[in-house]
């Protein structure tokens, strides 16, 4: 019998990318720190220096989730888009788009945990929602939403993309139709 190897260069990254794979094809189920070794080719052990149990696994997965959905929130605040309408349009578009792609990841982000996040998670959650908080505060102040809380109007942008997004994720509407509603949702949101 070989002896695998513990380190596997950047084992961390390894063991996440495969977990997202996982986690795509069969679910949060299908995931387990002995079988993500066992792909990555290392020994059964060698994960736990990165993770100590299967729930910082799907910590890490939702911090990892949470930072390409503000990376794309950043990349569409950043973008040349020529109104504050385009941008949220394209900011709902990539959260669908996310959500059809990785709908298992997307509910384990908005998964409740059993106590306090890691730090890691929350500052990841907290910098999404900080990112779609600047872009209502400047659209507010442009005069294109409708002055009021801006926490509340956050609250309901999230809620209506996660709508949108859980209704396509599920197959109940057509991506199209998605895409429909978002056209609906910034129309009554943002006016332009």
């Amino acid at each position: 019998m070989t002896q695998k190897p513990f380190h596997h260069g950047n084992l961390r990254a390894v063991l996440l990318d495969q977990a997202e794979q996982t986690l795509r094809e069969g679910g949060i189920d299908a995931l387990s720190l002995r079988e993500l070794a066992r792909k990555a080719g290392v020994s059964h052990g060698a994960p736990r220096s990165h993770f100590i149990d299967r729930q910082s696994l799907l910590d890490a997965l939702a911090e990892r989730g949470f930072n390409r959905l503000a990376d794309d929130v950043e990349a569409v605040i950043a973008s040349d888009a020529e109104g504050y309408k385009q941008r949220f349009r394209a900011i709902a578009v990539s959260y669908v788009r996310f959500a059809v792609t990785d709908a298992a990841l997307l509910d384990l982000m908005f998964t409740a945990k059993n106590g306090d996040a890691p730090e890691g998670l929350r500052a990841a959650s907290g910098r999404l929602f900080a990112a779609i908080g600047d872009l209502i505060e400047r659209s507010t102040e442009a005069g294109v939403l409708k002055a009021q809380d801006p926490y509340r109007l956050q609250l309901l942008f999230a809620a209506v993309m996660q709508g949108i997004a859980s209704l396509v994720s599920a197959r109940r509407i057509s991506v199209e139709d998605g895409d429909s509603l978002i056209d609906d949702a910034i129309s009554l949101l943002v006016h332009e």
